[in-house]
């Protein structure tokens, strides 16, 4: 399954863009120590718009993700979910913030083996206390095509199927924001397209901002825009991406 082509070219650094911006890094460092993950790291992302980070293995990608999805805290610098300040927001309040306004899509799926599909998916909705919206929860199921198997348990599923619930649980509670990290990397290129064309929708259909990491030229190329990290820093941005361009950008880094 080959990409669509981007729907915008508008830079992602240009949070006055299609509504704005939804993530916003200001001077962000990240250490570990004596090793600097991330250094000195300035980006705002679309709303609405999809954006893969490319870069080889210690470039930061990781870090870059989970400080800006406030999985984990930067060592300096702001970071802001639209107008929020995550760096002023106390553990509990960042975890709600994560749980009401954020969705995570990784590559080992992370599903509750003794729960079945439909409990998997509203499991964000359930830790809230929030009841799901049958319409957009029959929507979701839909979508990722897995309407027939909302009984079944995930040791039922195969790796693609458990790929598109973590992606339905991702979605279910309207995040303003999708992060995904290297979410097809274990997945035939068939499965692969499904999940990348689910994330695609995501920003198309329903205004969501996608991050995707990924190290596949191929994954890279559903985006709007590429953005490249070596060493820490961001050092390019590739809009409007194929696969070629993408490979070519890769090999010169």
């Amino acid at each position: 399954m080959t990409a669509p082509h981007a729907v915008s070219a508008t830079s992602a650094t240009d949070p006055s863009g299609h509504g704005g911006a939804a993530v916003t890094l200001e001077r962000v460092t990240k250490t570990y120590g004596r090793v600097t993950a991330l250094d000195n790291v300035s980006w705002a992302f679309r709303r609405g718009s999809f954006t893969a980070i490319m870069g080889a293995s210690g470039s930061g990608k990781s870090t870059f993700l989970h400080c800006a999805s406030g999985l984990d805290r930067p060592t300096s610098g702001t970071i802001r979910l639209g107008e929020t300040d995550l760096g002023k927001l106390k553990e509990t309040a960042l975890t709600e913030l994560r749980r009401d306004r954020v969705g995570f899509v990784f590559q080992g799926y992370n599903l509750v083996p003794s729960m079945d599909v439909q409990r998997n998916i509203t499991l964000p909705l359930t830790l809230g206390g929030r009841r799901a919206d049958s319409g957009w929860l029959t929507e979701i199921v839909h979508r990722v095509g897995m309407a027939d198997r909302l009984g079944t348990k995930p040791s039922q599923l195969s790796g693609g199927q458990q790929q598109r619930v973590a992606v339905a649980r991702a979605l279910v509670t309207r995040p303003e924001i999708v992060f995904a990290d290297e979410p097809t990397a274990a997945l035939d290129p068939r499965t692969a397209g499904h999940v990348l064309r689910l994330l695609r929708e995501a920003a198309d259909a329903t205004g969501q901002t996608v991050v995707l990491v990924t190290h596949d030229p191929t994954a890279a190329a559903w985006a709007d825009s590429v953005v490249f990290l070596s060493e820490g820093r961001i050092v390019d941005e590739l809009a409007r991406p194929t696969a070629a361009t993408v490979l070519n950008r890769w090999e010169t880094l």
